[in-house]
Protein backbone atom coordinates (compact mmCIF):
# COMPACT_ATOMS: atom_id res chain seq x y z
CA UNK A 1 0.00 0.00 0.00
CA UNK A 2 1.50 3.36 -1.11
CA UNK A 3 -0.05 5.35 1.73
CA UNK A 4 0.72 3.81 5.09
CA UNK A 5 -2.08 4.77 7.51
CA UNK A 6 0.45 4.73 10.33
CA UNK A 7 2.18 7.76 8.78
CA UNK A 8 -0.95 9.90 8.60
CA UNK A 9 -2.01 10.88 12.10
CA UNK A 10 -3.99 13.91 13.27
CA UNK A 11 -0.87 16.07 13.58
CA UNK A 12 0.09 15.27 9.98
CA UNK A 13 -3.40 16.16 8.74
CA UNK A 14 -3.55 19.38 10.79
CA UNK A 15 -0.11 20.44 9.56
CA UNK A 16 -0.96 19.95 5.89
CA UNK A 17 -4.37 21.60 6.31
CA UNK A 18 -2.68 24.62 7.91
CA UNK A 19 -0.46 25.00 4.84
CA UNK A 20 -3.51 24.76 2.56
CA UNK A 21 -5.34 27.36 4.68
CA UNK A 22 -2.43 29.81 4.33
CA UNK A 23 -2.45 29.25 0.56
CA UNK A 24 -6.20 29.98 0.41
CA UNK A 25 -5.72 33.18 2.44
CA UNK A 26 -2.94 34.21 0.05
CA UNK A 27 -5.16 33.66 -2.99
CA UNK A 28 -8.01 35.65 -1.44
CA UNK A 29 -5.64 38.47 -0.47
CA UNK A 30 -4.40 38.70 -4.04
CA UNK A 31 -7.94 39.09 -5.35
CA UNK A 32 -8.89 41.62 -2.69
CA UNK A 33 -5.82 43.86 -2.55
CA UNK A 34 -4.29 44.06 -6.01
CA UNK A 35 -5.63 46.64 -8.48
CA UNK A 36 -7.71 45.40 -11.40
CA UNK A 37 -4.90 46.24 -13.84
CA UNK A 38 -2.48 43.83 -12.14
CA UNK A 39 -1.02 41.18 -14.42
CA UNK A 40 -1.12 37.43 -13.88
CA UNK A 41 2.55 37.58 -12.91
CA UNK A 42 1.73 40.24 -10.31
CA UNK A 43 -1.07 38.07 -8.90
CA UNK A 44 1.16 35.00 -8.79
CA UNK A 45 3.91 37.03 -7.10
CA UNK A 46 1.45 38.45 -4.58
CA UNK A 47 0.16 34.98 -3.71
CA UNK A 48 3.71 33.72 -3.25
CA UNK A 49 4.92 36.58 -1.08
CA UNK A 50 1.78 36.49 1.07
CA UNK A 51 2.20 32.74 1.49
CA UNK A 52 5.92 33.21 2.13
CA UNK A 53 5.42 35.92 4.76
CA UNK A 54 2.75 33.94 6.61
CA UNK A 55 4.81 30.74 6.60
CA UNK A 56 7.85 32.61 7.90
CA UNK A 57 5.97 34.59 10.54
CA UNK A 58 3.64 31.88 11.84
CA UNK A 59 5.27 28.52 11.24
CA UNK A 60 8.95 29.45 11.35
CA UNK A 61 8.32 32.09 13.99
CA UNK A 62 6.89 29.34 16.18
CA UNK A 63 9.97 27.22 15.48
CA UNK A 64 12.26 30.03 16.67
CA UNK A 65 10.14 30.43 19.80
CA UNK A 66 10.26 26.70 20.51
CA UNK A 67 14.02 26.50 19.85
CA UNK A 68 15.47 29.38 21.88
CA UNK A 69 16.12 30.19 25.56
CA UNK A 70 16.55 26.55 26.48
CA UNK A 71 13.49 25.30 24.66
CA UNK A 72 13.49 22.57 22.00
CA UNK A 73 10.79 21.41 19.63
CA UNK A 74 11.07 17.84 20.93
CA UNK A 75 10.35 18.95 24.49
CA UNK A 76 7.47 21.24 23.51
CA UNK A 77 3.81 20.43 24.08
CA UNK A 78 2.05 23.28 22.21
CA UNK A 79 0.42 22.72 18.81
CA UNK A 80 3.29 24.35 16.90
CA UNK A 81 5.85 22.19 18.69
CA UNK A 82 3.82 19.15 17.62
CA UNK A 83 3.80 20.46 14.04
CA UNK A 84 7.58 20.80 14.04
CA UNK A 85 7.97 17.40 15.71
CA UNK A 86 6.24 16.04 12.63
CA UNK A 87 8.73 17.77 10.31
CA UNK A 88 11.62 16.67 12.56
CA UNK A 89 10.81 13.09 11.60
CA UNK A 90 12.39 13.95 8.25
CA UNK A 91 15.20 16.19 9.55
CA UNK A 92 16.07 15.51 13.17
CA UNK A 93 17.96 18.81 13.59
CA UNK A 94 14.67 20.70 13.77
CA UNK A 95 13.75 18.90 16.96
CA UNK A 96 16.93 19.62 18.88
CA UNK A 97 17.49 23.39 18.43
CA UNK A 98 20.44 22.84 16.10
CA UNK A 99 22.32 26.19 16.22
CA UNK A 100 22.82 26.41 12.44
CA UNK A 101 19.13 25.82 11.74
CA UNK A 102 18.01 28.22 14.47
CA UNK A 103 20.39 30.93 13.22
CA UNK A 104 19.06 30.64 9.68
CA UNK A 105 15.48 30.67 10.91
CA UNK A 106 15.97 33.79 13.04
CA UNK A 107 17.12 35.65 9.94
CA UNK A 108 14.29 34.15 7.92
CA UNK A 109 11.61 35.15 10.41
CA UNK A 110 12.74 38.73 10.90
CA UNK A 111 14.49 39.70 7.65
CA UNK A 112 12.68 37.67 5.00
CA UNK A 113 9.25 38.40 6.44
CA UNK A 114 9.93 42.14 6.49
CA UNK A 115 11.11 42.16 2.86
CA UNK A 116 8.12 40.03 1.80
CA UNK A 117 5.78 42.60 3.36
CA UNK A 118 7.64 45.40 1.60
CA UNK A 119 7.28 43.63 -1.74
CA UNK A 120 3.55 43.13 -1.13
CA UNK A 121 3.16 46.85 -0.42
CA UNK A 122 5.03 47.68 -3.63
CA UNK A 123 2.92 45.24 -5.65
CA UNK A 124 -0.26 46.95 -4.43
CA UNK A 125 1.20 50.33 -5.47
CA UNK A 126 2.65 48.88 -8.70
CA UNK A 127 6.04 50.24 -7.65
CA UNK A 128 8.71 48.97 -10.09
CA UNK A 129 11.39 49.13 -7.38
CA UNK A 130 9.88 45.89 -6.07
CA UNK A 131 12.02 43.99 -8.55
CA UNK A 132 15.19 44.89 -6.64
CA UNK A 133 13.71 43.59 -3.38
CA UNK A 134 12.32 40.49 -5.09
CA UNK A 135 15.85 39.62 -6.19
CA UNK A 136 17.21 40.32 -2.70
CA UNK A 137 14.69 38.20 -0.80
CA UNK A 138 14.78 35.41 -3.38
CA UNK A 139 18.56 35.18 -3.08
CA UNK A 140 18.25 35.07 0.71
CA UNK A 141 15.77 32.19 0.38
CA UNK A 142 18.10 30.22 -1.91
CA UNK A 143 21.16 30.81 0.27
CA UNK A 144 19.15 29.88 3.36
CA UNK A 145 18.16 26.59 1.75
CA UNK A 146 21.75 25.90 0.76
CA UNK A 147 23.06 26.60 4.27
CA UNK A 148 20.33 24.38 5.71
CA UNK A 149 21.23 21.30 3.69
CA UNK A 150 24.84 21.72 2.52
CA UNK A 151 26.33 20.94 5.98
CA UNK A 152 24.23 17.77 6.08
CA UNK A 153 25.30 16.62 2.61
CA UNK A 154 28.96 17.29 3.38
CA UNK A 155 28.79 15.13 6.51
CA UNK A 156 26.83 12.23 5.00
CA UNK A 157 23.31 13.40 5.96
CA UNK A 158 23.27 11.76 9.41
CA UNK A 159 20.11 13.59 10.50
CA UNK A 160 18.02 13.24 7.33
CA UNK A 161 15.55 10.35 7.28
CA UNK A 162 14.79 9.59 3.63
CA UNK A 163 13.55 6.01 3.96
CA UNK A 164 9.90 7.05 4.34
CA UNK A 165 8.27 8.51 1.20
CA UNK A 166 6.22 11.14 3.08
CA UNK A 167 9.23 12.50 4.92
CA UNK A 168 11.54 12.36 1.90
CA UNK A 169 9.41 13.48 -1.03
CA UNK A 170 6.84 15.72 0.69
CA UNK A 171 8.63 17.23 3.70
CA UNK A 172 12.18 17.43 2.34
CA UNK A 173 11.96 17.64 -1.45
CA UNK A 174 8.57 19.26 -2.10
CA UNK A 175 8.37 21.83 0.67
CA UNK A 176 12.03 22.82 0.51
CA UNK A 177 12.03 22.67 -3.27
CA UNK A 178 9.32 25.34 -3.40
CA UNK A 179 11.79 27.79 -1.83
CA UNK A 180 14.30 27.09 -4.61
CA UNK A 181 12.22 26.78 -7.79
CA UNK A 182 9.94 29.78 -7.15
CA UNK A 183 12.73 32.18 -6.06
CA UNK A 184 14.75 31.23 -9.17
CA UNK A 185 11.73 31.96 -11.37
CA UNK A 186 11.14 35.28 -9.58
CA UNK A 187 14.78 36.30 -9.99
CA UNK A 188 14.61 35.51 -13.72
CA UNK A 189 11.44 37.59 -14.16
CA UNK A 190 12.73 40.53 -12.11
CA UNK A 191 16.06 40.47 -13.97
CA UNK A 192 14.11 40.68 -17.22
CA UNK A 193 12.05 43.62 -15.93
CA UNK A 194 15.12 45.45 -14.63
CA UNK A 195 17.01 44.99 -17.91
CA UNK A 196 14.03 46.18 -19.96
CA UNK A 197 13.82 49.29 -17.81
CA UNK A 198 17.55 49.99 -18.18
CA UNK A 199 17.45 49.49 -21.95
CA UNK A 200 14.43 51.79 -22.25
CA UNK A 201 16.20 54.46 -20.19
CA UNK A 202 19.40 54.19 -22.23
CA UNK A 203 17.45 54.76 -25.45
CA UNK A 204 15.91 57.99 -24.13
CA UNK A 205 19.15 59.30 -22.62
Amino acid sequence: MFIDPALIDQVTINSLLAVVAILVVSLLASRALLPSAATRTDHASFVWFTFDALIHAIFEGSFVYNSTFGRTVNSGKNMFALLWQEYAKADERWGTADPTIVSIEIMTVFVDTAICLLVLRQLIKNDPSRHFWIVVVSLIEIVGGWMTFAPEWLTGSPYLNTHVWLWNYVYLWFFNGLWVVIPVALIADSYKQIMQGLHAKSKTA
